[in-house]
């Protein structure tokens, strides 16, 4: 540690814009070569390197190389980094980051995220104490405006595109924009549901319930077994083996080394584009099997928790409700099948299909943008807790009519996971309070929502274990340009 100290303080000396220095970790080679006995080499050169000048080009110190004797992270004590910690600033840390902290490159956040260890985190009384009491308030009159706004948009859209526009090719470019726009707006109808089954729409339990089983039914979701789900992906959120939902797989994993392979041979575009499609078709997949969920609860289905899928998800308690709201889905399926042999599977595919197809999208890019991104961490073990997990939830700047028609869930995403039972009419005022009481916690990607989703589905394709410059164990994005050695089968 002293030889690190005695390195780590040139960068001090030497200033922190375009020529402060960093002390790179011992090489793959000669950190294996230690694990495999040989610790009896000392007076290795550890090189001082420029940080990007602010043009973002490296340039070679003219330093003379320091030497410094070898130290192998992982034989760290963990309090040594914390008192290290304290004496450096937050800009500090992130100059420290090397290629292997974050191999997979950089976000709008900067690597902010991955400087944190579990002491930097308040305490959930703290947190909660921050929240203006009156946003915690439900206004059943202000909810049930917001459900009939967005029933009564979609519902509009939908009755006279059916009445006025023929179903013919000829009016093709038309149907792809009204799906598009109403799928759009159907996202919020969804996340009405989404509001009650997370008890933040009305003290009425019964009326939320009843406003939710039907929000999510008419959308084909089954309203029971997602609010459990969704309520364990809450309580797990950014936990690397029993989080739920948008759970990253390690390098090595069977899907991920499919994925990493397609990059490597077919090139960027290619595996962007193909990453793209499952994204935005991804949802029935987890419904059906639990695609994309934590290693914890395996192959799952929200229609039947039984058989040959795995019951913990869904507990005994639980079976009743989910059957019944898979069978709800099964009788809007009918109504629709009726609707086609009435008119045609044509008019059923563009007045609904369409829509609900682009709904799909946005569910599954709304997750993803929001638990992903090249220099946002998962964590396991002692270092998660639910506050760190939350915090490590990102805010984007979603385009202000998607925003409002979709009742602000991407631009409020870090307070709905600290306190899900928030109205969204409160969200925002509560997420300022968040910023102001914590604003080296809060993550806020301010790049563009499009180039955040090509740099995620093209860059985040599996992750490695790294220790952080606190000590801090996590999992992060691996280099996306390299191939990987198959370990298992494993695909959901």
């Amino acid at each position: 540690m002293e030889a690190m100290r005695a390195a780590r303080t040139l960068r001090g000396q030497n200033g922190m814009v375009g020529g402060s220095v960093t002390v790179r970790r011992p090489s793959r080679a000669v950190r294996s070569t230690r694990r495999t006995g040989a610790r009896g080499l000392k007076g290795l050169e550890v090189r001082a390197q420029a940080l990007p000048n602010e043009g973002g080009a490296r340039k070679p110190s003219s330093m003379k190389p320091v030497k410094a004797a070898m130290v192998d992270q992982t034989e760290v004590n963990q309090s040594e980094f914390s008192d290290e910690r304290i004496q450096k600033t937050k800009e500090q840390l992130i100059a420290e980051l090397t290629k292997e902290d974050a191999p997979a490159g950089f976000s709008g956040l900067n690597g902010k995220a991955l400087v944190l260890n579990k002491n930097d985190f308040p305490t959930m009384a703290e947190v909660a104490a921050a929240i203006p009491a009156h946003c915690k308030v439900l206004d059943t009159k202000k909810s049930m405006a917001y459900f009939f706004m967005s029933t009564g948009i979609v519902l509009a859209m939908g009755l006279a595109a059916n009445a006025f526009v023929p179903v013919k090719a000829a009016f093709l470019p038309f149907w792809l924009a009204y799906a598009a726009v109403c799928g759009t707006a159907a996202f919020g109808f969804w996340l009405m549901g989404h509001e009650c089954g997370h008890f933040a729409f009305s003290n009425n339990l019964a009326l939320q319930d009843a406003v939710g089983f039907f929000s999510h039914t008419m959308c084909l979701t089954p309203y029971f077994s997602w609010q459990r789900s969704h309520a364990v992906h809450h309580s797990k959120v950014n936990h690397m083996y029993e989080g739920e939902s948008h759970v990253p797989k390690e390098t090595g994993d069977g899907y991920a080394h499919y994925m990493r392979e397609l990059r490597f041979y077919c090139g960027k575009l290619v595996h962007g584009l193909f990453s793209m499609w499952v994204v935005s078709t991804g949802w029935v997949l987890y419904l059906m099997f639990g695609a994309s969920g934590g290693p914890a609860y395996g192959l799952t289905n929200h229609f039947w928790p039984k058989g040959v899928f795995k019951t913990k998800l869904f507990p005994k308690k639980w079976h009743a409700k989910v059957i019944a709201s898979g069978a709800a889905v099964i009788g809007v399926v009918a109504a629709l099948a009726y609707w086609a042999k009435c008119t045609s599977f044509a008019t059923v595919a563009a007045v609904y299909g369409g829509p609900w197809a682009i709904m799909n999208a946005w569910l599954g890019i709304v997750t993803l943008l929001h638990h992903t991104d090249v220099d946002v961490p998962h964590l396991e073990g002692e270092e998660w807790n639910y506050i760190r997990g939350a915090f490590l939830t990102i805010d984007r700047p979603y385009y202000k009519i998607v925003d409002w028609v979709q009742h602000h869930i991407g631009s409020t995403h870090v307070l709905h996971h600290i306190n899900p039972r928030v109205p969204h009419y409160h969200a925002q005022e509560a997420t300022e309070a968040i910023k102001k009481a914590f604003p080296d916690l809060y993550l806020h990607d301010p790049t563009p929502v499009h180039v955040a989703l090509w740099r995620v589905v093209t860059n985040c394709i599996s992750v490695k274990k790294v220790t952080n410059p606190t000590g801090s164990r996590q999992w992060v994005y691996d280099d996306p340009t390299l191939p990987s050695v198959k370990k298992n089968n494993r695909v959901f």
